[in-house]
């Protein structure tokens, strides 16, 4: 096998002209190359570099390679774990896009009765929005006003000086819609980064880490109480424990895993996942999914019941979405590089709130991008 030529974007989506597609592989480029390097270790100890984890462009992937898709559930786990009750638990999710921090946010639209009739799902990186807007702003205007509303404006999505904003009036609440992601661990960096640290071995008093809270609490690469975090660490690591080189899979992107019904019921019998649909991103790459019941049904979400309770928040819904990311996996049991011995220790004299990788992915409103960013890659343009 060859190296990829470039990668793509996420979703396989085809908004970017080529100055575009050029800014999104420098981007993912500089991203995977900076989770190889990994922390400074005069500022963080026993983080990097990571040599198992390697670019698709750069290294090629062996004859041998495999691939796996790690899944987790899109309902915010560390809201479950703090609420006493289902309806506290749907009602808290429901109100920020801020606690909804498994790859997948969304926004809730109501009739004048307060009923359901529509609930949108995203699980869009926010740096892809940033080259969008940056490389095809008109592009971007026109996705938000096809996909949020025919009412958003050049200048509701673009500072005074010209710069995309993330969070803007239509992608900052549950309620007036959902472009991409904005909660700040929810980033295509911060997957990236934790896929490269999770890749090295953990060794400690002679006895191997294997369990997925002991290897996120020793390697620190991401939120121990989310379902995401500690699931994708310890699956990685799983696979790196077989002696293998790793990357994410072309495109890099977090993907809708699909929708579970089981228990659901309608009040016409109709089956309910027919209302369940992808509209961005190929077949088996989703970004971006609605669940809506059509007019002419003469009922809304609010009149399906899950386990024979109505649906009231959007956060029902998602307690039934799994997401996704794809790694690869070659040249399996060929890998001498050595476990590391020690757990992460930041160096106390320069200790910070963006020492390291793993503080940028875990706690940075735009996650770890390596060498490069968004911002810096977009300004590519054509030779």
């Amino acid at each position: 096998m060859s190296t990829l030529d470039a990668y793509g974007p996420p979703g396989r989506l085809a908004d970017l002209d080529d100055v575009g597609l050029k800014a999104w592989n420098v981007f993912i480029s500089d991203s995977v190359d900076g989770a190889v390097k990994g922390p400074d270790p005069a500022k963080v100890r026993n983080d990097s570099p990571r040599p198992q984890f390697y670019n698709l462009t750069r290294a090629e992937t062996a004859p041998d390679a495999t691939e796996a898709t790690v899944t987790w559930s899109a309902f915010p786990r560390r809201i479950k774990l703090d609420s006493l009750s289902d309806a506290q638990r749907w009602q808290r999710a429901d109100a920020s896009r801020d606690v909804q921090d498994e790859y997948c946010e969304w926004s809730v639209t109501r009739d004048d009765a307060g009923r359901i009739t529509r609930v949108t799902f995203t699980c869009e990186g926010p740096e892809y929005w940033d080259v969008l807007a940056q490389t095809s702003p008109e592009t971007a205007l026109r996705l938000y006003q096809q996909h949020v509303s025919p009412q958003v404006r050049k200048a509701d999505l673009f500072g005074l000086d010209g710069r995309y904003q993330r969070r803007n009036r239509w992608n900052d609440s549950t309620t007036q819609g959902a472009m991409h992601l904005i909660q700040p661990s929810n980033t295509l960096g911060a997957e990236i980064e934790l896929a490269a640290a999770a890749t090295i071995r953990r060794v400690i008093d002679g006895q191997e880490l294997v369990t997925a809270q002991e290897l996120i609490a020793c390697s620190k690469y991401g939120v121990a109480e989310r379902h995401s975090d500690p699931h994708i660490g310890e699956v990685v690591n799983t696979v790196a424990r077989q002696a293998a080189d790793l990357s994410l899979t072309d495109p890099v992107g977090l993907y809708f895993n699909g929708l579970s019904t089981e228990g659901w019921l309608t009040p016409d019998s109709s089956d309910p996942q027919s209302y369940w649909r992808y509209v961005r991103g190929e077949q088996a790459h989703p970004v971006r999914a609605v669940y809506e019941v059509p007019e002419d049904r003469h009922f809304t979400v609010s009149d399906i019941t899950i386990g024979g309770k109505p649906i009231r928040f959007g956060a029902q819904i998602a307690d039934f979405i799994t997401i996704k990311l794809s790694a690869v996996a070659c040249r399996i049991g060929e890998s001498t590089v050595q476990p590391q011995t020690a757990c992460v220790e930041l160096v106390p004299a320069t200790a910070g709130p963006a020492t390291s990788a793993f503080a940028a992915s875990a706690f940075s409103p735009y996650g770890y991008v390596g060498a490069g960013s968004a911002e810096a890659a977009a300004t590519t343009r054509r030779a």
